[in-house]
């Protein structure tokens, strides 16, 4: 049954408000606080060393997960889509895991297996260090971005079919050249949304990486955590109005990223 025009009207209405209400009322209001002093101040602000190094940190990180889960991403799409194994719905359940455990018991998980007690703990006496390092945040960005390649790639992988992969194996393709050629091409719009999903996620990431940073400015400190650490310890409202409305613009950067390519995705 087709609603009738005031349903229709008033259906909109309530989600513009929500909408508006949840989402464009906190931006505006942070772009107006940031960006009330002038700009001057905001790039003073997002220019301090602590910044700066906040931010090299998380693209850094976002550097390392990405090309990572897109490896590791596409190899569990193509077990999940194209295989058949015991344990199969036990996987398609722990790719999924990130979405229903809290950032938090990530976090400690992670303290359990890799700090001092941990099962794995005594790599820190090799000197390699975990937690409250690089590589602990960058796992647990990892764990928190897992399903998304997997969940974009997996549905384009059953759609496709096998047709064009058996008639390549048929012809004496090798496994490696039917996948560039075939599958690779065919993917590359879901693998496409995937990355630009991993990499919101990984900038914003907050709950998981906070368990296992030091957060000392400079050294384990990424955007995320300079907002909290501003705002929290240092009593900087100002300082931390400017760097989550540098977090903001990258994420409207990965946004945008992503609608031009849906864009291109249309046209071809």
């Amino acid at each position: 049954m087709k609603p009738s025009t005031p349903a229709r009207l008033g259906l909109r209405t309530i989600a513009l408000l929500y909408l508006f209400g949840l989402l464009v009322v906190p931006i505006v209001l942070i772009l107006v606080r940031t960006f009330g002093p002038g700009l001057d101040a905001f790039l003073a602000s997002v220019r301090t060393p602590a910044a700066i190094s906040a931010l090299n940190l998380s693209l850094l990180i976002v550097a390392i997960v990405v090309p990572l889960n897109v490896v590791f991403g596409v190899a569990t799409a193509l077990a999940l889509a194209r295989g058949r194994f015991p344990g199969k719905g036990l996987l398609q359940a722990v790719v999924d895991l990130p979405f229903a455990v809290s950032p938090i018991v990530v976090g400690v998980s992670l303290i359990m297996l890799w700090g001092a007690g941990g099962w794995f703990g005594g790599v820190e006496s090799l000197g390699f260090q975990v937690i409250f390092g690089l590589p602990g945040m960058v796992i647990a960005t990892l764990f928190v971005t897992l399903p998304f390649v997997v969940r974009e790639v997996e549905p384009v992988l059953h759609e496709i079919g096998t047709e064009q992969e058996q008639a390549a194996a048929t012809l004496g393709a090798t496994g490696w050249q039917t996948f560039r050629r075939i599958t690779l091409p065919a993917i590359r719009w879901g693998l496409t949304y995937g990355i630009v999903l991993t990499v919101a996620r990984a900038l914003g990431e907050f709950g998981a990486v906070i368990m296992v940073s030091s957060g000392f400015p400079g050294v384990s400190q990424t955007l995320t955590l300079l907002v909290h650490s501003r705002y929290i310890d240092d009593h900087n409202t100002y300082g931390a109005y400017a760097a989550a409305t540098l977090l903001m613009g990258l994420a409207l950067a990965t946004l945008l990223g992503m609608a031009l390519l849906d864009r291109l995705r249309r046209k071809r």
